[in-house]
């Protein structure tokens, strides 16, 4: 009967795995984000908020102040934020492939920067041609990376924080202004005391001391003054 039913089953359990097979080799890509996937570049693309860190106020505010650098220096800025990175992709990997599929043209990509942000890892990178490059050097894009939108992070996940302090940094930079530099950060020492001071244990002590003394004081009396109050009483 057994040898029976698992002939009739096993077809079965095989088509099953190979179905699962292929959900399973469908469904997992969808989860990371190549190159590939993102949309073409347009007039209006300054942010590709793939991970939906930004809200739609500050997504307005961000994309204003990059369309006006545009048409004001000819810099141009764009954020991209990713929620899981295909296998092997870095921050670093996923702005340089990014930059040349959206200007493939060398010289297109002279006055440009993309800042991509990966809310896994919480790890940036920046891309920079070699025009705004002379405005915007490598130790101000680190510190970017490592400072302006790190620090924020760190702080609870602030995202839009990060991202509209960084816009307003590189604004700022690819303006020819005065670089405003990183956040301060504030480290805090103080903590709250889960325990006693020697002042206060040894007050808590006292008070413990006269504590137990009045008690045994009452355990003492009172049996007493019970007993004469019945005798009187008796008498």
């Amino acid at each position: 009967m057994m040898p029976m039913l698992l002939r009739v089953i096993k077809p079965f359990v095989g088509s099953l795995l190979t179905v699962f097979v292929m959900v399973l080799a469908l469904t997992l890509p969808a989860f990371a984000v190549g190159v590939y996937q993102m949309p073409p570049l347009s007039d209006s693309t300054w942010i590709v908020d793939d991970a939906g860190l930004i809200s739609r106020i500050n997504e307005g505010k961000i994309a204003d102040r990059f369309k006006e650098l545009a048409q004001a220096t000819g810099n141009e800025v764009r954020f991209v934020t990713i929620h899981r990175l295909d296998y092997g992709e870095t921050p670093e990997t996923f702005a340089n492939a990014l930059m040349e599929k959206w200007f493939p043209d060398p010289e297109s990509r002279t006055s440009q920067t993309i800042l991509v942000l990966d809310d896994v890892t919480n790890i940036a990178a920046v891309k920079v041609g070699n025009t705004s490059a002379e405005l915007l050097p490598e130790d101000i894009s680190t510190s970017i990376t490592d400072e302006t939108i790190a620090i924020p992070l760190r702080q609870g996940n602030k995202y839009n924080q990060a991202l509209l302090t960084a816009s307003d940094r590189l604004v700022a930079v690819l303006s020819g202004e005065a670089d405003p530099g990183p956040p301060a950060e504030v480290t805090s020492f103080e903590r709250e005391r889960t325990f006693a001071s020697a002042e206060e244990t040894e007050e808590n002590r006292g008070n413990a001391t006269v504590i137990v003394v009045g008690f045994l004081i009452a355990a003492t009396i009172i049996p007493m003054a019970t007993y004469y109050l019945y005798q009187s009483i008796g008498g």
